[in-house]
């Protein structure tokens, strides 16, 4: 499986981004799919996910702001990220979890960077 991301960007606080993550390969294998995101000398941690049967969850930081979505037909997941705060800056990692047989793999795709100005 592999990730590609892409609509990272630098945005005024309160502005809007949309994240798309694009897989390819072997997909239909993939059972998860969710957004990450690491600020400098921090962790990265979980924004958003999505099951292959459309189950969502979320960070409680960004509830209310941002979605999750996807479309099958294009293998691609989507962050619709609205009213941004300055603390939204990091790099953001698409992230997707296959299953063959009865192992588990994760697969991440290049960050992209959201840069939100105060």
């Amino acid at each position: 499986v592999q990730l590609q991301a892409s609509g990272g960007g630098l945005v005024e606080a309160g502005g809007s981004l949309r994240l798309s993550c694009a897989a390819s390969g072997s997909v239909f294998r993939i059972t998860f799919m969710a957004w990450y995101r690491q600020a400098p000398g921090k962790q990265r941690d979980l924004v958003a996910g999505i099951t292959s049967g459309g189950s969502t969850n979320y960070a409680d930081s960004v509830k209310g702001r941002f979605t999750i979505s996807g479309d099958n037909a294009k293998n691609t997941v989507y962050l619709q990220m609205n009213s941004l705060k300055f603390e939204d800056t990091a790099v953001y990692y698409c992230n997707a979890y296959a299953t063959d047989s009865s192992k588990g793999y994760d697969y991440w795709g290049q960050g992209t960077l959201v840069t939100v100005s105060s």
